[in-house]
């Protein structure tokens, strides 16, 4: 008889707004682990779109169809999130080289951190490749098409806000 670990994965990041690149990070790496925590960070360090209660609405309603998937902020180090929520991996996606030597970086500080804790990098599917939250409230913003690269539901909230900004 095996014994079988049961893992918990934190897939942070500011979803400033989620995106299907992030959407398709998260299905997949729910399918890896028996438990996925998102972790919606403040975004002391960014300017961003939509406050953090939009944000947290946003990526509860494109993970409630995955059962093993929960949703937090989060403040401060990433290291404190995930030993509150008894994480063991950190999940992080890399979409170009470019993404690759920040991204190395900052795993090499976090196992400074919590050498406990291993972080893994998914690459998104071929159609997100070059999606990221900033081109599409960029081209949202400067009112270009972004239906392509968000949920239904992200999409009237990103026409919304950019009226807003208009009117």
């Amino acid at each position: 008889m095996t014994s079988r670990t049961q893992i918990t994965a934190v897939y942070p990041g500011t979803f400033d707004p989620i995106t299907l690149g992030h959407e398709d990070l998260m299905r997949r790496a729910a399918g890896m682990f028996e438990r996925l925590v998102l972790a919606v960070a403040v975004g002391h360090h960014k300017k961003t779109l939509f406050s953090l209660e939009e944000r947290l609405t946003m990526v509860q309603e494109a993970a409630a169809p995955l059962g093993n998937v929960e949703v937090f902020a989060f403040d401060g180090l990433l290291r404190d999130f995930v030993r509150a929520h008894a994480g063991r991996v950190v999940v992080r996606g890399l979409r170009t080289g470019g993404d690759f030597e920040y991204e190395f970086q900052m795993a090499g500080m976090n196992r400074k951190l919590m050498p406990e804790v291993e972080t893994i990098f998914l690459t998104p599917g071929e159609h997100h490749q070059y999606t990221s939250s900033t081109f599409v409230r960029e081209i949202a913003t400067l009112g270009g098409e972004v239906a392509e690269f968000v949920s239904p539901g992200v999409l009237a909230r990103l026409d919304e806000r950019c009226k807003k900004k208009e009117g």
